[in-house]
């Protein structure tokens, strides 16, 4: 099964640098200029699942205006509780943040979530994910059988560095995976290994040295 990993389009937050996590804000007018053109070029897909956050079905829509999206509340970003809406020089100074920038970003957020339990609730929404697909598998029509992948996961930078981390076999790391707006991999996942509950993405790679000039 091939998938495709995209990060949403950008925001205002994400351009003035903040942690954007459980902010629901739509992405800009001019990132909706400058990511669809040309060359880039976000594969032809099946099936589309999205965060159900704004700007993940809005990225979703323009990407893939002909197909039925189908969002997974769990694929949320990652919960930022106090550090959210602000950026490394408003928190640079704050010791919490120090703490957590020493721990190698794997401390709680204050009043949100760890790096653990992240990675494991945005595993947990991919599993639920890869499920429908497996269901959905065989019911569609010819044309959708010429895909270029099974399904694209149109969501956040922190969710795909959760769960690429999470189940990449080679075992690379959490910030191994970040992701700029409108990029982001393409995977293989091995229905065996996923079925045995081992790590099961294979063949990882970045999307714009695959498709972009």
């Amino acid at each position: 099964m091939k998938l495709i990993f995209i990060r949403h389009f950008s925001t205002a937050g994400n351009e003035k640098r903040q942690y954007i996590g459980r902010t629901d804000e739509a992405i800009t007018k001019q990132a909706r200029k400058t990511y669809l053109r040309e060359p880039f070029h976000y594969p032809d897909v099946r099936q589309v699942v999205a965060s159900p956050m704004k700007r993940c079905v809005q990225t979703a829509k323009l990407l893939y205006p002909k197909k039925k999206i189908w969002t997974q509340e769990l694929l949320r970003e990652c919960d930022f509780g106090e550090f959210e809406g602000r950026t490394y020089e408003e928190l640079k100074e704050d010791s919490r943040y120090i703490q957590w920038m020493e721990s190698g970003g794997t401390l709680p957020f204050p009043d949100g979530e760890s790096q653990e339990e992240f990675c494991e609730r945005c595993v947990a929404g991919f599993r639920k994910c890869i499920e429908y697909l497996q269901k959905e598998k065989g019911t569609a029509g010819e044309k959708a059988c010429q895909a270029e992948a099974t399904a694209a996961f149109v969501v956040h930078g922190g969710t795909i560095m959760a769960i690429l981390s999470a189940l990449d076999k080679k075992h690379r790391g959490f910030y191994e995976w970040q992701a700029a707006n409108g990029q982001g991999f393409q995977a293989v996942l091995q229905e065996e290994k996923f079925e045995a509950g081992k790590r099961c993405l294979y063949e990882i790679e970045p999307l714009k040295q695959m498709y972009g000039a």
